[in-house]
């Protein structure tokens, strides 16, 4: 086996998430600093007891996606239209764009590529772009601690999507960990207003159905509901199941494993315990057989002259 070690680039001027997590004595007390509001605002109030707007909002899109299945909403121009917002938001947007390049700066991009990266990122719904980072690197400082928001030591369902449906410190974390997209205005705006995005998303499918006389309700709940709960669970399963079953390659000092078919669901984000091992790669697949299908996307952005300092791990 060979020993990796990161190439160093003094260009990419965000914070590097911690590859190790922090000792968990040591962990709780960094953690009871960062989760301090700033001033006299925070997004989490120990009083809080469930976030149930959180719960109702995933029962809702939970009902309609079930609802999408009826054999009235079925038809070959949905399932495509699901297909696509799959791969635009889930590789594009959360994949490639708010974990690999807003979170760990693994690659650059010009500034319109990269905002187009994180307003596919916000079709999600999980979250706007300075949220999403903030929580991810504080998940790396903390990885599998007792700090860790999605610590996966607290069982599968909890790592999941439980951890979303109670109060959530690390909220107050965010200001301080994602500060480099927090300069920019229309972060500032995609992180206020993403949810909005679905609205004209929701407008354009609906016409286009209507267009190819198929019904457009049912490109509404395929393009939007059943594939926001795809998308949801998939991304979900990098917390869960990479915590908790595959192979362990590298001692990261946390939970992580690699798992092919979460790599599969994700465009090669199952490789994770190669990412906890080296998370400012902007390739994850780093042994043979390995398919990391995100890495492809960067590779051709690269040979387009799009992607530059991109960031890899080097056989030493």
């Amino acid at each position: 086996m060979f020993r990796l070690s990161l190439m160093p680039s003094s260009a990419i001027a965000a914070p590097a998430p911690l590859s190790r997590p922090v000792a968990s004595e040591k962990a709780m007390e960094f953690a009871s600093k960062l989760h301090a509001p700033i001033g006299t605002k925070s997004k989490f109030q120990k009083k809080e007891q469930r976030r149930w707007g959180t719960i109702g909002f995933m029962i809702a899109i939970h009902a309609l996606t079930i609802l999408a299945l009826a054999p009235r909403f079925w038809s070959w121009q949905a399932f495509t239209a699901m297909l696509i917002m799959y791969w635009v938001t889930a590789c594009l947007g959360v994949t490639l764009g708010y974990h690999r390049l807003l979170s760990h700066r693994s690659f650059q991009v010009p500034q319109w590529l990269e905002r187009f990266f994180a307003t596919c990122g916000a079709l999600s719904c999980q979250h706007g772009p300075i949220d999403w980072v903030g929580l991810h690197r504080h998940h790396h400082t903390f990885s599998d601690t007792d700090a860790d928001h999605h610590n996966s030591h607290k069982g599968f369902w909890w790592s999941h999507m439980g951890w979303m449906f109670e109060p959530i410190p690390a909220m107050n974390a965010v200001p301080r960990l994602s500060g480099d997209l927090n300069k920019d205005p229309y972060y500032r705006w995609l992180n206020k207003y993403f949810l909005l995005l679905q609205i004209p998303l929701g407008a354009m499918l609906f016409l286009i159905g209507e267009s190819y006389g198929v019904s457009g309700w049912g490109m509404v709940l395929w393009g939007i509901f059943l594939r926001l709960v795809l998308v949801y669970h998939v991304t979900w399963l990098v917390n869960s199941a990479t915590h908790c079953w595959g192979k362990v390659v590298y001692d990261s000092g946390d939970g992580s494993k690699n798992n092919a078919w979460v790599a599969a669901l994700t465009f090669g984000e199952g490789w994770h315990n190669n990412h906890h091992a080296f998370p400012n790669s902007a390739k994850q697949g780093l042994h043979k057989g390995q398919i990391d299908l995100t890495w492809e996307h960067i590779r051709f952005l690269k040979r387009l002259g799009l992607a530059t300092k991109i960031r890899l791990p080097a056989a030493s």
